[in-house]
C-alpha cells in the first residue's frame, strides 16, 4: 500500500496565520441581513407641512383614491387583496416616514427651520412609528452647520422611536466618515447610548457609485459607517440629471437607474444594510385618464422593483399608498404559493422537479419571512402550504442553522 502523502504541518500553520484574520474580517464586514423588519416604503413629507395628523390624513386621502376608483384598482389585485389594503390603510398607511428639510422643504431663515425642527422631534415622538426620522440638507461646506443644528433640534426632546436622519448628496466616502464623527459627538451631547444614532445615505451622484479611482464609493463608505449605516436610498431625479438623461426619460426603470441600484445592491449584500428604490413624481391626479395610468404606472414601477429584489421605495403623495401596497401584497402572496411547497419538499428531503439547496431554502424562507413581516398572509397561511415551515424553522433556514 504506497504512503499517504499529507500536507506539512507548517503549511497548514501558515495557512491558518494568512485566513484566520481574514475570515473575522469578513465576519463582522458580511454579518448577514441583521434583525428588524424593512419597511415596505419610505414617506417623505416637507417638514414644515407635517402634523401628528398626517398618518391619518394620508391614509384617508389613500381610501378616497381607492373608492374612486374600483375599476381600475379591481383589475390589478383580486377581493381578498383588495380588503388587506383598505385595512392597512385604515389601520397603518405609513410604514416608516421622514420629514424633509432639504428639497421638498426648501431655504427659510434659520428661525424659521429652528422652529420646524423642534416641531419635527415633537411630531415623531407623537407619531411612535416603528421607523421614523428626518433628511438633513447635507453635509456641504454650506450645509454643514444647518443640518447639525436641525439634528440637534429634533433630537433636544428625546429620541423618537426608530429614528434615523438621511444624508443626502453623498459623492464621497470621507463624508460618512464626518457622519460617524457627527453621531458620536450627538450622543455624549444628549447623553444617548453609543450607536444610538443611525443614518441613511441617499445615492443621488455617479461619484457615489463608481468613484475616479473605480472603486465601488458605495462599498467603502458602508464599511467606514461602522455598523451606523441603516439603507442606501436611491435618487432617481438628482442622479438621472447628473447622468445627463433628458427629463422625460428620468424613472426608476431607466438603464442608468437599474445600473446604480445594482451596485448599491452588490456593495449592501450580506451586510445588514438595506435598499431602498427611488420615488416617481407621477401622482394620480388630473382627469380621470391621468389618474388610471399614474395608478397603472406606480403599480408596475413598484411590482417591478420588488421582482428585482428592491422591497422598499420612497412614496411622495397619498394616492401612491394604494398601489405600494396593492402591489407589496400582490407580489408577497404571489411568492408565498411558489415557495411554501419548495420549502416543504426541501424540508422533507424529498425530490421533485426542482432540487433546491441551502442557499435557495435560504431565499424562500427570507421571502416568506418578507411577506410575514408585512402583513401580506400570515403563519397560518404558510402553514396550511408547508406544515412544517413554523416561524423557527424559517428563521434556521433563512440564517442557515441547521433543522
Amino acid at each position: 500500500m504506497p504512503a499517504v502523502r499529507r500536507v506539512p504541518e507548517d503549511t497548514l500553520t501558515r495557512v491558518d496565520a494568512l485566513l484566520d484574520d481574514v475570515d473575522a474580517a469578513l465576519a463582522a464586514r458580511y454579518p448577514g441581513d441583521g434583525t428588524g423588519s424593512q419597511p415596505v416604503h419610505t414617506v417623505y413629507v416637507s417638514a414644515a407641512d407635517a402634523s401628528p395628523a398626517t398618518v391619518i390624513e394620508w391614509g384617508a386621502q389613500a381610501l378616497e383614491l381607492l373608492d374612486s376608483h374600483p375599476g381600475v384598482f379591481g383589475g390589478l389585485a383580486d377581493e381578498t387583496t383588495l380588503a388587506m389594503v383598505r385595512d392597512r390603510l385604515r389601520r397603518a398607511p405609513i410604514d416608516d416616514l421622514r420629514l424633509d428639510f432639504e428639497d421638498g422643504y426648501g431655504r427659510r431663515a434659520d428661525a424659521v427651520e429652528d422652529d420646524d425642527a423642534i416641531r419635527a422631534g415633537d411630531t415623531l415622538r407623537a407619531l411612535g412609528l416603528g421607523t421614523s426620522g428626518i433628511r438633513i440638507k447635507g453635509l456641504t461646506a454650506a450645509d454643514r452647520r444647518r443640518s447639525v443644528r436641525t439634528l440637534e433640534l429634533v433630537l433636544d426632546g428625546g429620541v423618537p422611536p426608530g429614528f434615523v436622519f438621511t444624508v443626502p448628496k453623498l459623492r464621497a466616502a470621507e463624508q460618512v466618515t464626518a457622519t460617524v464623527w457627527l453621531c458620536e459627538a450627538l450622543e455624549q451631547a444628549h447623553g444617548l447610548p453609543a450607536g444610538t444614532c443611525r443614518f441613511e445615505l441617499q445615492i443621488e451622484s455617479p461619484q457615489a457609485v463608481i468613484g475616479s479611482d473605480g472603486a465601488a464609493t458605495v462599498a467603502r463608505a458602508i464599511a467606514l459607517a461602522g455598523g451606523r449605516c441603516s439603507g442606501l436610498h436611491y435618487g432617481t431625479y438628482d442622479y438621472s440629471a447628473a447622468c445627463g438623461i433628458a427629463p422625460q426619460q428620468q424613472a426608476l426603470d431607466h438603464p442608468v437607474a437599474d445600473h446604480a441600484k445594482a451596485v448599491m445592491q452588490t456593495a449592501a449584500a450580506q451586510t445588514g444594510v438595506w435598499i431602498a428604490d427611488g420615488s416617481t413624481q407621477v401622482f394620480p391626479v388630473g382627469s380621470g385618464d391621468q389618474v388610471e395610468a399614474a395608478i397603472r404606472r406606480h403599480h408596475r414601477l413598484v411590482t417591478r422593483s420588488l421582482e428585482r429584489g428592491y422591497y422598499q421605495g420612497w412614496d411622495m403623495h397619498p394616492g401612491h399608498l394604494v398601489t405600494r401596497w396593492l402591489a407589496t401584497f400582490t407580489f408577497f402572496r404571489a411568492a408565498l404559493v411558489a415557495a411554501a411547497p419548495r420549502l416543504q419538499a426541501y424540508l422533507d428531503r424529498r425530490g421533485g422537479a426542482i432540487v433546491d439547496e441551502p442557499a435557495t431554502a435560504e431565499a424562500l424562507s427570507t421571502v416568506v419571512l418578507r411577506g410575514l413581516d408585512c402583513g401580506a398572509f400570515d403563519i397560518d397561511d404558510v402553514l396550511a402550504l408547508a406544515p412544517s415551515a413554523d416561524l423557527d424553522v424559517l428563521r434556521k433556514l433563512k440564517d442557515r442553522n441547521p433543522i
